[in-house]
């Protein structure tokens, strides 16, 4: 059996998370210099906010608390979907990879939070 994370950096949902922040960050440096307090503050921000959320929740005690900040991080990563779908209709970048990587932290999330529902304590 797999020994438990010991931090929240040992979870592959976060690894995979910050891996997808890293990527938002670079792409949202190629953005037109009008959208320095739009879309790429936007995306940044939500990008973020899926990683921060899943460490934020490692650290709760109670099923509920741990499971309300996953649920916050869920909704951070469909607003960053959204943003991907805008970054490509405004032709912005190419988003295939980084809808590949979110896709996993999405699958993964699911997992975890369902991990945490199901277990007993």
């Amino acid at each position: 059996m797999k020994e438990p994370a010991k931090t929240f950096e040992d979870l592959v949902v976060w690894q995979k998370a910050h891996q997808f922040v890293l990527a938002v960050y670079r792409l949202s440096k190629t953005f037109p210099r009008s959208e320095t307090y739009g879309l790429s503050s936007q995306f940044r921000r939500a990008a973020v906010s899926i990683a921060a959320n899943i460490a934020e929740g490692f650290r709760k005690r109670g099923k509920p608390d741990k499971l309300r900040f996953l649920n916050i991080a869920q909704g951070f990563l469909e607003e960053s979907r959204y943003y991907l779908i805008l970054v490509r209709d405004l032709g912005y970048g190419d988003v295939s990879e980084l809808t590949a990587v979110l896709v996993e932290v999405s699958k993964l999330l699911e997992a975890y939070s369902k991990a945490i529902l199901d277990s007993d304590s």
